[in-house]
């Protein structure tokens, strides 16, 4: 632990949060003003920059930019609002940040802490908030005095990073944060060590695996941070890697073992050992079927997943990385023979899907080509709940680790603008794209202002088609074509965004995108690309949701 070099004699509480968060290193906080916050307020501009402001127009709008920054670095980040409404505006944010283990730190006003249960209707009043938070995040305390928040921080951030990572939340009445009290040195907090598995489970994974003739890797978000020894083990087994959304990138696509998705079924349906990392691993389990025949390996840091589902062959209970730098000589040791080369047979798979992908929802693939083809492959792709960011599950190419953000199953439609606009505060000098669809965009919309004040060169594309493109669709085909509520009334985007001051073009389609891509990326501010897009897109479902390959109700004629 490492103290700040400089204690104020005096510092009120919220100085001791604000010294607290920088031995963390954490310099940058979302948030906007507002009554409880007044005091922390004044000891953020009292710092003379010591923790940079990036104050939002919507409580929504700080808690999902403090989540894409969480989500793109695997970092805290930190977002502060008022109590009762403030706090409850951004729960659509914490709940994606819990669905996809984000260590996102929410640090939210109080009543004075003398009416706290009182019930009379103080401003920003509601019953019990610090429960209701607590039913939701991994950690959730209130700070009781200011000599008390150094610690109460540190404990935050520990929950945070530890075990199964996920977002946290702290509260401060405004009294407790004005109080002073004589300075005190803020160290940073010891993270524990991230666990390694036992070596008796390692060991019979080891055995697993090296009598596997045709083994195959399935990885999730936990997986992220041992994307080389992934890579490596790929090699080591000559095993195909594939993933859902979360596990995009952690083998480039490049690399002939990653898979997408729709691949992994194929793959599926002859594996006879699956080595599952850092992942639910529930479309697997759940759709595409299990027998006798398959052996799983399950590496995750949460003891829950051994029981989640069907009981794995074996289970190693431990980080990821640390897990992985265990077995890997082990393993490797172990087997007699290297394994026979499957490039042409994973290569095959490979191209052949992507050329019936692009057969099946061309529209969508030909879009997500032209944004591929200009961003560089060091940038980052976030998506949207939109039928271009459903496509971009499968049909995208993601060459690092973190290249593509998404909320995960928490399917929640509106995050992505004010997330990717995290992102790229946290990412300054990564090109970053951004993808949405009309419906979504509107959410958070207004944070464009935010964006050009802050500089924020974030490029986003919205594709247009006035409708909530898959509930129309589902209202078509479920439902005998009784619209409700589907079509949209949109504003002009181009006139919209011009109004913030913010660079604006409309495209027509994938050619022009790729010359109005260029052109936003060579820009410092943020830009909005309108794009048109035809209604009645295929749908990308059918590479998401196929039926089984295995099991009694295994589908044979899907695999291709």
């Amino acid at each position: 632990m490492k103290p700040l070099s400089h204690i104020q004699s005096q510092m009120t509480g919220s100085d001791l949060l604000i010294a607290a968060l920088r031995a963390n290193n954490i310099d940058t906080i979302y948030s906007l003003p507002g009554g409880q916050l007044d005091n922390l307020f004044d000891a953020i501009q009292r710092s003379n920059g010591g923790l940079k402001l990036v104050r939002t127009r919507h409580e929504q709008g700080a808690a999902y930019m403090a989540f894409g920054a969480a989500r793109s670095t695997g970092k805290p980040a930190v977002f502060s609002v008022v109590p009762g409404p403030g706090i409850m505006n951004a729960m659509g944010a914490l709940s994606t940040a819990w669905a996809v283990n984000s260590p996102v730190l929410s640090l939210a006003g109080q009543i004075q802490s003398d009416a706290i249960g009182s019930g009379r209707g103080y401003l920003h009043e509601i019953p019990d908030q610090l429960a209701t938070l607590s039913t939701l995040v991994k950690h959730a305390k209130r700070i009781p005095t200011a000599k008390d928040a150094p610690a109460m921080v540190n404990g935050a951030l520990v929950a945070a990073q530890t075990g199964r990572p996920g977002p946290v939340h702290l509260e401060m009445s405004p009294d407790i944060m004005g109080h002073e009290i004589e300075g005190i040195a803020c160290a940073s907090a010891d993270i524990p060590p991230a666990p390694c598995a036992s070596n008796a489970d390692i060991e019979a994974a080891i055995a697993l695996l090296a009598s596997a003739k045709r083994p195959l890797v399935y990885v999730g978000g936990g997986a992220t941070e041992a994307a080389e020894e992934i890579t490596q083990l790929a090699h080591t087994l000559e095993a195909p890697v594939t993933c859902f959304r979360s596990g995009r990138g952690i083998v480039d696509d490049d690399d002939y073992h990653a898979q997408v998705f729709p691949a992994g079924r194929r793959l599926w349906a002859d594996a006879d050992v699956v080595f599952a990392i850092g992942t639910r691993l529930k479309y697997p389990q759940l759709y595409w079927g299990l027998d006798q025949n398959i052996k799983i390996i399950r590496l995750d840091i949460d003891p829950k997943e051994i029981t989640r589902y069907e009981k794995p062959a074996v289970f190693l209970q431990g980080d990821a990385k640390t897990t992985l730098k265990a077995l890997l000589p082990a393993l490797a040791a172990e087997i007699e023979h290297p394994p026979a080369s499957r490039r042409e047979e994973l290569a095959k798979l490979k191209a052949g899907l992507n050329a019936e992908i692009r057969r099946n929802v061309g529209p969508q693939m030909a879009y997500l080509s032209a944004i591929r083809d200009v961003l560089p492959a060091n940038g980052i792709f976030c998506d949207e709940i939109t039928q271009i960011g459903f496509t971009s599950w499968f049909g995208f190419p993601v060459h690092r680790p973190r290249g593509h953000i998404n909320c995960g199953f928490q399917g929640t439609l509106g995050y992505g603008f004010a997330t990717a606009l995290g992102v790229k505060v946290a990412n300054p000098d990564t090109p970053v794209v951004s993808v949405t669809g009309d419906g979504g965009f509107l959410y958070t919309a207004t944070e464009l202002a935010t964006a050009v004040e802050y500089g924020i060169g974030l490029v986003t594309v919205v594709f247009n088609d006035n409708r909530y493109g898959n509930v129309y669709r589902q209202q078509k085909e479920w439902y005998d074509g009784r619209f409700i509520a589907s079509e949209l009334h949109n504003p002009d985007f181009i006139r919209f965004a011009q109004s913030f001051g913010a660079d604006a073009e409309y495209v027509e389609n994938p050619a022009q995108l790729r010359g109005a891509l260029e052109r936003a990326f060579a820009r410092k501010g943020p830009t909005i690309i309108e794009a048109h897009q035809a209604h009645d897109l295929p749908a990308p479902w059918q590479y998401i949701l196929e039926p089984p390959v295995r099991g009694p109700n295994a589908d044979a004629g899907g695999l291709t």
